[in-house]
């Protein structure tokens, strides 16, 4: 038997940082992001006497003995977590991939966490709540793994589609907002996604970031709750699809973002910054932490192909994507064989 589970990754509007506990849990946080077609997708062969673990889009490979083996040693930790929390009954072989490009901050770790676990519980025949899943995910990362980072990530690939979230101390409030197919396909003719070439390391920029935050420093601090106060009127504006707006309100929040760190702006981030700009753009972000990864463009659909254009001339890559309203998905199919 083979188990197959897939699940979103996502375009975070604003918010982004005011997620994270050290951030939320004092002041509340908030964060607007919808989820997008570009996949983390995984498989699960049930059988044999041994784990096998493979990350097939970063040519990683594990094998090992039993359970009794999985230690935590930064390879495929993601994988081994999942089982710790949802451990399975004899031998098994996990294989996972993304359809996006490495450390593009795209939440593409927490799409893992949540296809793992999701896969996970359907081979344990377990059922969980979307919320239960995004829960799951996070205490995985931050509680078994011990990583920085919030929360929106997991819950994006649980839900899919368009949400406000709201942070709390440890609650999360969920809004979906109002957003109908057809105005998603309206905002991805206004929406141009770069991936700069170059990747990002959320979990140094986090240790910085905090450290800051926790070091009193008032900019860092600042601009988080600046970037938490937009995040508050993006979802209105997304419901409204006044997309000129929602593009005034990126910038403002990419401008925020800016001040956490000093390697936000990168020389390759600054160079498709400036040329977007010259080609029309109404306004951008980086997305998920930053420094590096990708890039959210709103422009006019006239100036579309000049956006992207542009950016290409500046050696970033534009992603092909849409918007989805399905959250993580699980199917079973009985005729697979082993991978080899």
């Amino acid at each position: 038997m083979t188990v197959h589970s897939r699940a979103p990754l996502r375009l975070d509007f604003a918010g982004g940082w005011s997620d994270v506990a050290d951030f939320a849990d004092r002041e509340g946080g908030t964060v607007v992001n919808a989820a997008v077609n570009i996949f983390v997708h995984v498989d699960f062969l049930l059988g044999g006497n041994r784990i096998r673990l493979h990350a097939e889009d970063m040519d990683e490979h594990l094998t090992l003995e039993s359970c009794a083996f999985l230690n935590y040693d930064g390879k495929l930790d993601l994988h081994k977590a999942a089982l710790n929390l949802l451990p399975v009954t004899g031998g098994i072989e996990i294989l996972s991939r993304s359809d996006a490009p490495p450390g593009s901050g795209l939440g593409g770790s927490g799409a893992l966490d949540v296809a793992l676990l999701a896969g996970l519980a359907h081979c344990r025949q377990e059922s969980h709540e979307p919320a239960e899943l995004a829960e799951l995910g996070f205490m995985l990362e931050a509680g078994e793994l011990g990583l920085l980072g919030g929360k929106q990530d997991q819950y994006a690939a649980a839900l899919g589609g368009f949400h406000q979230l709201d942070f709390g101390h440890g609650s999360v409030q969920v809004r979906g907002l109002a957003i109908a197919e057809s105005a998603a396909q309206d905002l991805s003719r206004h929406l141009v996604l770069l991936y700069t070439g170059k990747t990002h390391f959320s979990s140094q920029t986090h240790a910085r970031v905090w450290g800051s935050f926790h070091g009193g420093n008032a900019t860092v601090a600042g601009a988080i709750r600046a970037m938490r106060d937009i995040a508050r009127l993006v979802g209105p504006v997304l419901e409204s699809g006044d997309w000129h707006r929602l593009g005034e309100l990126m910038d403002e929040t990419w401008r925020n973002q800016q001040l956490l760190d000093a390697t936000m702006f990168t020389a390759a981030i600054r160079a498709v910054d400036l040329a977007v700009r010259e080609a029309g753009a109404w306004g951008l972000k980086a997305t998920g932490a930053g420094a590096g990864g990708c890039m959210a463009v709103i422009c006019p659909p006239g100036r579309r192909d000049a956006v992207a254009n542009a950016a290409r001339a500046q050696g970033a890559e534009v992603l092909a994507y849409g918007f989805t309203f399905e959250g993580v998905r699980v199917w079973q199919r009985d005729d697979a064989a082993p991978h080899s």
